[in-house]
């Protein structure tokens, strides 16, 4: 699962109320169509409650939103790496903006992941933190600086010189671990711009999830590289 082939393009459905009960299989669905229409690659993050249902009503690949570096046993509420592959998931976001993790738990939690065998792309703020993120061995790291995120500014235009120095920051400690960006992206034009700075793919999330036609902007955005 970690031989994603780019351009990757992750949709992260959140919380919206677009994705809630059986709506999350149905933009899943539609993000499954636009997937084999056009050959991308294309993982979608939906809401940890549906995540069971969605992951056995598509083929392509299907992450949580996050999990917790805590192995099956007495951990009331929390979120295991090996509850996560139970449901047919093959991934999980980890450190998101809205969902900040310590270093160590990030650390602690790529381990508890790889045990389970979970693709892990672990979210950073900065090519700073990109750097400490790719030393735990991550699959992936992606850079969203978070003002950015949910806005209408991509980072590729408000703030290219983020993604170039990310790429180059990890790439620093591990050449083979790719770097993917999120905050702003919408369009084609932003996946394109995000390939230029050496990014393998995007995050993204109310440009897709809270679009009038999804397939479409999907589309627009997919063939836009």
């Amino acid at each position: 699962m970690t031989e994603l082939k780019a351009p990757i393009v992750v949709v992260n459905f959140k919380t919206y109320r677009e994705v809630e009960g059986v709506r999350a299989i149905e933009v899943a669905k539609v993000c499954e169509d636009v997937a084999e229409q056009t050959g991308t690659t294309i993982v979608v993050c939906p809401p940890t409650l549906e995540l069971a249902r969605v992951a056995q009503a598509i083929r392509i690949p299907v992450f949580c939103q996050h999990t917790d570096a805590k192995s099956a046993g007495a951990n009331t509420g929390w979120i295991t790496p090996s509850a996560v592959k139970q449901t047919g998931a093959n991934g999980t976001l980890l450190n998101h903006s809205e969902h900040r993790l310590m270093l160590y738990d990030i650390s602690a939690s790529v381990n508890e992941c790889k045990s389970a065998g979970l693709t892990t792309i672990v979210c950073a703020d900065s090519p700073q933190t990109a750097m400490i993120i790719a030393s735990y061995e991550p699959d992936f790291v992606a850079v969203e600086p978070p003002e950015l995120i949910g806005g209408n500014v991509s980072v590729t235009d408000a703030k290219p010189e983020v993604v170039q120095k990310a790429v180059q920051a990890v790439h620093r400690v591990d050449s083979h671990i790719p770097v993917l960006c999120g905050a702003g992206v919408k369009n084609g034009r932003d996946l394109r711009k995000a390939m230029e700075l050496g990014a393998k793919g995007v995050l993204l999330a109310s440009g897709i999830i809270k679009a009038k036609d999804v397939k479409a902007t999907l589309i627009e955005l997919v063939t836009g590289v």
